[in-house]
């Protein structure tokens, strides 16, 4: 047999006992897929293992390994690289002149590659690539690579990169809170790592002692959130929230709106034992609040339990037209819906720290519990929990820095307000209009 022939067959077993989350990571089949961890979560290694894998799996083809500076990629990504291939006696080539790892018994060849000057990345196709550090890349290095991800001869096709947490960027656009088809991304728990506690017991307490509260959660948790500013929702994680939900016979819909204009928000959720299940969200551009009944009207033509209708106070007013919001949703389903109907709205709002600390605590209560699950189709919303800030020196929530944000989970809040708010005091007298 000829080399390619022989590449073809070649196996090559080696010692590697993945975390839970690098397993799953090594598992995915998707053309792009991402691992995202706190930092001491095992993303290098899980990086360069599946690098590894690919070249064999792409015998005789050309990959790429890529930082996103050279002393980050000599220093980190490559150091750790020929670590695993000399710990497992894996024949290879290094050429630093150019910068090529020839793997020897396949004949694969591995570019190791800076994308700080991605214009340099343009010409050779490619049967894999890899980037360390992704959230610290630009964004247009990965869009270049994703154009010469084309290699025909190709076992399998596909482009990962490990990062970091580095607030709202577009790695967490891509990747996470709005991936397009063909993307997955692990994310990994923090203190998932057990080797590294086993060496470092105190590795998080040390960093706890050195890190402020918010540079902590994204450093050492591996939050997704804003360290320039006070997180609104801070009780929120993507990790401990979002999970596939669905509707339950049993229990009536809880339908809340917030009666803005661009967007017209409302969320469609139930009430289980006490612990809120958000199914769905409604958010249409440039819409009226018929448009939004007619929406819900479609998404849920009926219901054994019926519904029950929340939201904003406001929606009480009269328009210029001589009608309110709440009107309107009232004709549109006397006419058009069979099963009950009810409405749990307040003569007034409740002050807004009161609803964002009510949310917060159903987010996870003071001893941990969890209590509020929403879909992962609910992305207006998540986006929400993770993004909205308080304004520089305030506990007012910043509308004007993002118009999209905030409505959702205003929503949401006055729906928590009416079922879950703390009973008021024998003598208190908390009234409810409808």
């Amino acid at each position: 047999m000829d080399r390619s022939e022989q590449a073809a067959v070649c196996l090559r077993g080696i010692k590697y006992a993945p975390l839970p989350s690098q397993a799953k990571f090594h598992r995915s089949e998707a053309r792009f897929k991402g691992f995202s961890g706190p930092i001491g979560s095992g993303k290098s290694q899980a990086l360069c293992q599946e690098a590894i894998k690919l070249s064999y799996v792409n015998a005789g083809r050309v990959g790429l390994i890529g930082a996103p500076t050279y002393p980050m990629l000599r220093d980190a990504t490559l150091a750790t690289l020929f670590e695993i291939l000399d710990a497992n006696f894996i024949p290879y080539e290094y050429s630093k002149g150019d910068n090529v790892l020839t793997m020897t018994d396949t004949g694969s060849r591995v570019l190791c590659r800076s994308v700080d000057e991605f214009e340099r990345l343009r010409g050779t196709n490619l049967a894999w690539f890899a980037l360390d550090e992704l959230t610290y890349t630009p964004e247009a290095a990965w869009l270049v690579l994703e154009g010469r991800l084309r290699d025909p001869r190709a076992e399998r096709l596909c482009g990962f990169g490990v990062w970091t947490p580095k607030g709202f960027d577009w790695v967490y656009r891509k990747f996470v809170s709005e991936p397009r088809r063909g993307y997955e991304t692990t994310l990994a728990q923090p203190f998932e790592n057990r080797y590294l506690l086993e060496q470092i017991p105190d590795f998080y307490d040390l960093l706890k002692s050195s890190y402020d509260e918010a540079f902590f959660q994204q450093e050492a948790l591996g939050k997704y959130l804003n360290v320039q500013a006070g997180l609104v929702y801070y009780a929120f994680s993507r990790q401990a929230h979002v999970t596939e939900t669905h509707v339950r016979p049993e229990a009536p819909l809880l339908w809340a709106l917030d009666f803005n204009v661009d967007p017209m928000c409302s969320v469609v959720a139930q009430i289980v034992a006490g612990t809120v299940y958000v199914l769905d969200e409604i958010v249409l551009r440039h819409s009226s609040t018929l448009q939004a009944c007619e929406e819900f009207h479609r998404r849920f033509p009926s219901h054994p339990r019926g519904v029950v209708v929340y939201g904003d106070a406001s929606g009480n007013s009269v328009h210029t037209t001589g009608t309110s919001d709440y009107h309107i949703v009232r004709e549109f389903f006397a006419e058009n819906y069979s099963d009950s109907l009810h409405y749990k709205v307040p003569k007034a709002n409740p002050s807004v720290r009161d609803r964002v600390t009510l949310t917060n605590s159903k987010l996870r209560t003071a001893s941990g519990e969890v209590q509020l699950f929403i879909d992962p189709k609910c992305v207006e919303l998540i986006k929400d929990f993770e993004q909205v800030c308080y304004k520089a020196d305030s506990t007012v929530p910043d509308k004007d820095k993002d118009r999209r944000r905030t409505h959702v989970s205003d929503a949401l809040g006055y729906l928590l307000w009416q079922e879950c708010r703390p009973l008021p005091q024998i003598g208190d007298r908390g009234r409810r209009l409808l």
